[in-house]
């Protein structure tokens, strides 16, 4: 095992297997002090020169240029929403120490006056409402309208609107939000790192019986969106369903009573962005970049939704890591580890460019690598130097086997150059498992 320089962030190697005490020793020499953590501010530290999307340009650094008088520690909801408000576009750092309680006392508290799931449930039961309207037209006083209305309350409750020039950082191992949705929305500009972030649970999600041909109950808020926005870093981040993974949810008129949404969404134009070193795992829908194929969406993501993802673990998911449309977007050296719910990994939609190379892949027995890939859209991607259960795999031509009628295209028809080191995909599983995450960040 060699030494490595730092930079920017990157710890590589070194950091995934020996931890950051241990690295101390490694870089300083044997009269380090083993006890002694090595001293890196996280909440100056910016991205480094070209690790990403997120670096091209101006690159990002987040509130690293903050002013003392606006570095916060916040322990509670309240506190991480008033640290978030005023004062701007000047740099801020906020620390988030603990786990964070941000989805209310209960889901009985955003209620609105009147309404009653019971009702709600026996007036759109199928037998009553039928299959052949949605709810979209149901007036204010419904059950749906007061729905709605509670929705409402939950929603302004859980999120969170990030401003430009502002670092978001957990503090130690166990720091992060539990039901929050941190809005990145139309800003420049900001570093999210080291937290965990447990699914917000939608109290109110919505029955849509045209949905499909036996209907779905939708939810919405994802754990972080962002939307409009440039020069993001989200880094060493936990995305989980934490207490209420699908298998806890309930059913209702023979449909799970979904309430989950994503865990990370890159939409709406958004833009140069890098993701890396997070663990997504125990989910569903996880990653979207790009959310529709409407003419107005593609009018606003066109030429952007440039994202890099690198170095992060996709465990026990069932798709959406990511499903792509429009955006250039570079997937390496990511290890996937799929359980027996898996559906997909890397969905090709519309106009996208997506770049998967150098990733490894851990399926398990009856799962074929032809599912890696899923074809939405025609559009040609680039998928080179993977490796499924320790072997080479061309990943289009298994695809291609396991589903000639939705052949493939190679060659996404760019070449990604914003890459810092490129690690053996034989040895993601230990540089990966071990250094991705909440808490593992020095």
């Amino acid at each position: 095992m060699r030494t490595q320089t730092w930079h920017g962030h990157a710890t590589r190697t070194m950091t995934a297997l020996l931890g950051c005490t241990a690295l101390v020793l490694a870089v300083a020499g044997p009269a380090a002090h083993a006890a002694q953590p090595l001293s890196r501010d996280l909440a100056h530290q910016t991205l480094g020169k070209n690790d990403g999307w997120g670096s091209q340009g101006t690159g990002t650094t987040g509130g690293a240029a903050a002013a003392s008088a606006n570095v916060r520690t916040v322990t509670t909801w309240e506190e991480f929403k008033a640290a978030l408000a005023g004062g701007g576009t000047a740099p801020r750092i906020i620390k988030v120490k603990g786990m964070i309680d941000a989805d209310g006392p209960s889901c009985s508290s955003f209620e609105a006056p009147g309404y009653d799931f019971d009702t709600y449930l026996t007036t759109y039961a199928p037998e009553n409402w039928g299959r052949d309207t949605d709810l979209e037209g149901e007036p204010a006083d419904s059950p749906e309208g007061l729905r709605r209305a509670s929705a409402a309350l939950q929603d302004a409750y859980i999120k969170a609107f990030v401003p430009a020039n502002t670092t978001i950082v957990g503090v130690g191992k166990d720091a992060g939000f539990k039901g929050a949705s941190l809005q990145i929305k139309n800003v420049d500009n900001v570093i999210v790192r080291n937290l965990t972030l447990e699914s917000p649970l939608d109290c109110f999600p919505q029955w849509d019986p045209t949905d499909t041909a036996d209907g779905n109950w939708n939810s919405e808020y994802d754990s972080a969106v962002i939307t409009g926005s440039t020069h993001v870093w989200m880094d060493h981040n936990t995305f989980t369903d934490g207490e209420h993974p699908n298998s806890t949810l309930p059913h209702y008129y023979g449909r799970i009573f979904e309430q989950h949404d994503g865990e990370l969404d890159i939409v709406k134009g958004a833009d140069l962005v890098t993701v890396s070193w997070n663990v997504f795992t125990e989910h569903d829908k996880t990653i979207l970049i790009g959310n529709s194929d409407s003419a107005s969406t593609a009018a606003v993501d066109r030429g952007h939704l440039k994202v890099t993802l690198h170095h992060n673990l996709f465990s026990n998911l069932v798709e959406r890591a990511p499903r792509v449309r429009f955006g250039q977007v570079d997937s390496y050296n990511n290890h996937y580890v799929a359980n027996a719910g898996y559906g997909y990994s890397l969905g090709i939609g519309m106009e996208s460019q997506l770049v998967a190379e150098h990733n490894a892949f851990t399926l398990p027995k009856g799962v074929g690598a032809g599912l890696i890939l899923k074809k939405w859209k025609e559009a040609p991607v680039t998928a080179a130097d993977n490796y499924v259960n320790g072997t080479r795999t061309d990943l289009i031509a298994v695809h291609n086997a396991a589903f000639p009628e939705e052949t493939l295209q190679s060659g996404a028809g760019w070449t990604p150059t914003l890459r810092t080191k490129i690690d053996r995909p034989q040895a993601l599983s230990g540089i990966v498992d071990h250094g991705a995450g909440a808490g593992k960040v020095c």
